[in-house]
């Protein structure tokens, strides 16, 4: 689908997402038991402002973009939500993964029975399939890798035996504590946003104009330098005359074995009264999350909140796919709008760029101190942590 469905549109699209959503118990008032021919009426193919509230609601529970309108993303998370487990069957495609709340529920009973420790994400890939192989060995089933209906009958009889706890974020717990304090040796991604023919906006500011891929680039050179000095090691994501998919770079950061990645990027907004950063993680709204990912978000939103003038507009959790691809904790920093004419002068300001990767990289430092984390936000110096790196 193309075109983006809003308020006031009429579209046998929208009747779709209409009964997807009172399916979902989000539209009470809508009652399909009265057309048992599934009919679509003109009442329904109206987009009108119930389903947009209720379309809102919906998509911040699931983590996208709360827009009110219905776009392809959108619509397909919301087909994925229509699925429970054993509506169809499930199996392992390479670079093709079957996604959905039923992918969710088999993933959640593989980890209650011990077999999945990953992060639960709802998508049916490589962890998934080799927990489910563990589950059929172990219980005498047909070791195919499907979750067909004799591997569903049997998770059913078994029931759930283990609650409390999750085996991913304990494990990501104890791998930050395995790590030790130091960041000689740690492996960072760094990922700006744009590349190749795409250069995003122009803005001019304090020098001139420049555009968002100039300043991106600028911003990644600035975090990578501190890095290096700092002893880590760092890899871009793509070439700069490149511009390659969002697979593509997750699969460049698993392929590197990375302990974080760090995505760099501006917003912008029909008006120039938005403004600010944010940074997100991985998280969704059955409660599965990347503790790592929500810790360094939240410092480095902090200090660049305490380093700049740029608004405070907080971390967030999302299931956007570059956050969820990625096998270690990804971190998409959102630097500020360049539609905002204050946000532009802090983002064309070398100097501020300095504070924000100055930012990224205490913020790297305070995440792997863990409990000895006691500088107040904004006056941990990357001088001091050289002193640090060098005493370790």
């Amino acid at each position: 689908m193309s075109d983006v469905l809003k308020v006031g549109d009429n579209s046998p699209r929208v009747a779709e997402v209409r009964k997807s959503l009172a399916r979902l118990g989000l539209l009470p008032n809508y009652n399909e038991s009265g057309n048992p021919d599934h009919a679509i009426y003109n009442a329904d193919t109206l987009f009108d402002d119930e389903l947009e509230a209720a379309l809102r609601g919906f998509q911040q529970a699931r983590g996208i973009i709360a827009s009110g309108e219905i776009n392809e993303m959108t619509l397909r998370v919301l087909r994925e939500a229509s699925y429970e487990l054993g509506a169809r069957v499930l199996n392992y495609q390479p670079h093709n993964e079957m996604s959905g709340d039923d992918v969710v529920q088999l993933q959640q009973q593989l980890q209650e029975l011990g077999f999945y420790s990953d992060r639960i994400d709802g998508h049916f890939g490589e962890h998934t399939y080799r927990a489910l192989l563990k589950y059929q060995m172990n219980y005498g089933l047909n070791m195919d890798g499907i979750c067909g209906p004799n591997t569903i009958r049997s998770l059913n009889r078994l029931g759930r035996r283990i609650t409390g706890g999750s085996p991913q974020k304990l494990r990501e717990r104890e791998r930050m504590r395995a790590a030790g304090p130091r960041l000689t040796g740690k492996r960072v991604v760094i990922d700006p946003s744009l590349g190749g023919p795409d250069k995003g906006m122009t803005v001019r500011g304090l020098y001139g104009e420049i555009t968002e891929e100039e300043l991106m680039w600028d911003l990644a050179s600035r975090v990578e330098g501190r890095m290096i000095a700092a002893g880590m090691e760092t890899i871009v994501s793509r070439p700069r005359h490149d511009n390659p998919s969002l697979r593509q770079r997750a699969d460049i950061a698993n392929a590197f074995n990375a302990d974080l990645m760090i995505c760099l990027q501006a917003d912008r907004y029909q008006n120039d009264k938005a403004s600010g950063c944010a940074t997100f993680y991985f998280g969704s709204e059955q409660g599965n999350y990347s503790m790592t990912g929500e810790l360094l978000s939240g410092f480095i939103q902090r200090e660049i909140a305490h380093r700049t003038k740029l608004v405070n507009c907080g971390n967030h959790a999302r299931t956007w796919d570059l956050l969820r691809m990625t096998q270690m904790p990804c971190v998409e920093v959102v630097t500020g709008y360049l539609t905002n004419p204050g946000d532009v002068r802090i983002l064309t300001n070398p100097a501020k760029r300095d504070a924000i990767a100055e930012s990224i990289v205490v913020a790297v430092k305070r995440l792997y101190l863990m409990d000895n984390d006691d500088k107040p936000t904004g006056t941990f110096k990357f001088s001091e942590l050289l002193a640090q790196e060098m005493l370790s």
